[in-house]
C-alpha cells in the first residue's frame, strides 16, 4: 500500500516531498510532463472503481482521453506516484523502490 511504500522510504532516511492531488490537482502540463516518454495508460489506474463506474471499454480510450479523465479524477491515477529526479515511479513495485532507492 502507499503507507507502507512511504514508511519504507522515511525508513531509508529520505526527505520526502508530498503533494495530496486529490486536493492540489495536476494540471494537463504536469501530468504529461509526469509521464515523461510513458503512455498515459501506465499512469491509469484501470482497476479502480472510479474507471468501473465510467461504464466506458478500455479500447474506446485514447491517449489524450486517458489524461482528460485523470486530471478531471485524481482516483483514476495510479499511486503512489513517485518522482525522483527525471524517474517516476508508479505502484508498489517493491524490486523498483529498491532499485531506484538504494
Amino acid at each position: 500500500t502507499c503507507r507502507k511504500v512511504r514508511a519504507s522510504l522515511l525508513q531509508k532516511g529520505l526527505v520526502l516531498e508530498e503533494r495530496d492531488f486529490f486536493q492540489d490537482r495536476f494540471s494537463e502540463q504536469e501530468l504529461r510532463s509526469l509521464l515523461g516518454g510513458h503512455p498515459p495508460s501506465e499512469l491509469f489506474s484501470w482497476k479502480s472503481p472510479s474507471f468501473r463506474k465510467l461504464g466506458v471499454p478500455r479500447e474506446e480510450l485514447d491517449e489524450d482521453e486517458l489524461v482528460r479523465l485523470m486530471i478531471e479524477e485524481p482516483r483514476l491515477i495510479r499511486r503512489p506516484l513517485i518522482q525522483r529526479d527525471d524517474e517516476v515511479l508508479i505502484g508498489t513495485d517493491a524490486d523498483a523502490m529498491e532499485r531506484a532507492f538504494s
